[in-house]
């Protein structure tokens, strides 16, 4: 790398979608990952490097046991130690609600950027939408944008609003940099958690002379060999967790505001690249005990290891879990989001905790009724080819008696069961729905409340969806809930 007075070296460490993976695992008897052999990397570099800047593009929290166990709070006090220069919003962030989100601001030592959450009267953003970083004589400058599913998740608060189009998220991104075009700012970066597709959307929109030279995303936990040039704008992503870090060693040009070089890469945190942060450890360890004595009761046993490799297709999680709600349930179809299941296997044992980290959501579920038409309506938008083109939509598991044959090449039905029947088009069926589909209904089954509401009054189920499959589950020992053909997509 060169450096002089109009070329700086410029080191920018980041990561994504961390999800309160705060434990390494072992990957063919070799550790990997783990928020301490992570910070250690990160501090090994701060002490070898002179210009060294580490953010985080969003979803610190929600996916393991100990950051549901303390709601975040253990997350935010990990992240102190790891002391990221940089962080923005991902949707995972109010999964405890608004409220407890701008408690856990208040409990960062780390700025939090983030554009376009605000108040809707007065307008008024509710964080720093950017922040300013000055490194070794250059000026940086940070944007936070979060994906629309932020928007979904605080919609009941009709105080609030979000820019959720990519347009509008362009357009902010515009303000922002043209209120500074009088600064010298030598580096523009915007932490996105979108999603990669809509980044690539997204620097496609950005005017050039707003300088925007980089996006750091989060949100579609993509791994790439090498970052993607859109627009003249370098985007990377870092995948998921805490198994890998980006790495850019990049010469700023401090005289045209643009990146003269890069290079970067995808690292593994292994014990060969990082060594452990000792401190960080004893914190860890401290939240381990105290979750360990709560949570090792076993709820049930299963046969062999059940598994969910995609959210996109029918799983063995997926079944189980619906068939649970199911059972709990007196309706025709339960629909479970496939999101909801957190992990790609889970057994043959499931302890509390194993359940807390594979299903960590405590929503309601709500019961609709709609017709055998709206029924078809439903399925036609949740298996639009979006859902099969990289887009990030909703896809969801049916309990038993449910069967759908979709063609794909005929976008039509060949087959459609509820119950072990044909669907009827002027026939009403109960649905059970999770709360976040329920409050989100006309992005998420692409009908509206009101309609369903039109047929019978909805009714809510369960005020915590947690508590029924603690209730239910034992009664699922030694069950195997394989794939049966539930969900068949002809292609």
């Amino acid at each position: 790398m060169i450096a002089n007075e109009r070329y700086r070296n410029l080191t920018l460490l980041h990561s994504n979608d961390l999800h309160g993976d705060f434990l390494g695992e072992e990957i063919d008897k070799h550790a990997v990952g783990g928020v301490s052999m992570l910070s250690g990397y990160v501090r090994k570099v701060r002490g070898e490097e002179e210009n060294v800047i580490y953010c985080i593009a969003g979803d610190m929290v929600q996916g393991s046991l100990i950051d549901t166990e303390f709601r975040g709070i253990s997350t935010i006090d990990i992240m102190n130690l790891l002391a990221p220069d940089v962080v923005s919003l991902g949707n995972h962030e109010v999964d405890y609600g608004l409220t407890h989100l701008l408690f856990l601001e208040r409990c960062a030592k780390f700025p939090i950027v983030n554009a376009n959450i605000c108040i809707k009267r007065p307008p008024t953003r509710l964080f720093n939408p950017y922040l300013f970083l000055t490194v070794g004589g250059m000026k940086i400058m940070f944007i936070g944008i979060v994906t629309e599913e932020i928007a979904a998740g605080i919609r009941s608060d009709n105080l609030i609003s979000s820019l959720i189009d990519v347009n509008e998220a362009a357009d902010e991104v515009g303000r922002i940099c043209n209120a500074f075009r009088g600064v010298d700012v030598d580096l523009t970066v915007l932490l996105t958690h979108i999603g990669f597709e809509e980044d690539k959307k997204l620097a496609d929109l950005l005017h050039p002379d707003w300088g925007v030279d980089l996006i750091i995303g989060g949100h579609s936990h993509t791994i790439l060999d090498q970052p993607v040039v859109v627009n003249d704008v370098v985007i990377s992503q870092a995948g998921v967790g805490t198994e890998h870090i980006g790495r850019f060693d990049m010469v700023v040009d401090t005289e045209t505001n643009t990146i003269a070089s890069y290079k970067w890469e995808l690292l593994p945190i292994t014990p060969e690249n990082c060594p452990t942060d000792p401190v960080i450890e004893d914190l860890l360890t401290g939240y381990e005990k105290e979750t360990d004595e709560k949570f090792g009761r076993i709820l049930c046993r299963f046969p062999r290891r059940l598994s969910h490799p995609s959210r996109y297709q029918e799983t063995e999680l997926g079944n189980l879990f619906a068939d649970v709600f199911g059972s709990a349930f007196d309706v025709d179809l339960v629909l479970l989001g496939s999101g909801s299941v957190r992990k790609v296997e889970a057994g043959p044992v499931i302890t509390l905790g194993d359940l807390q980290e594979l299903y960590p959501y405590v929503g309601k579920y709500f019961r609709l009724t709609l017709t055998g038409a709206q029924i078809k309506q439903m399925l036609r938008y949740i298996l639009r080819e979006e859902a099969f083109e990289g887009e990030h939509t909703e896809f969801f598991q049916y309990s038993d008696g449910f069967k759908c044959k979709w063609s794909r090449p005929k976008q039509d039905f060949e087959n459609l069961e509820v119950g072990g029947a044909a669907v009827e088009d002027d026939k009403k069926y109960n649905i059970a729905l999770q709360e976040f589909h329920y409050n989100n209904i006309d992005t998420s089954l692409g009908i509206t409340l009101e309609s369903a509401q039109a047929n019978d009054k909805d009714v809510v189920l369960a005020t915590s969806e947690h508590d029924v499959l603690v209730e239910h589950l034992p009664g699922y020992t030694m069950s195997s809930c394989g794939v049966q053909g539930r969900l068949v997509i002809d292609n």
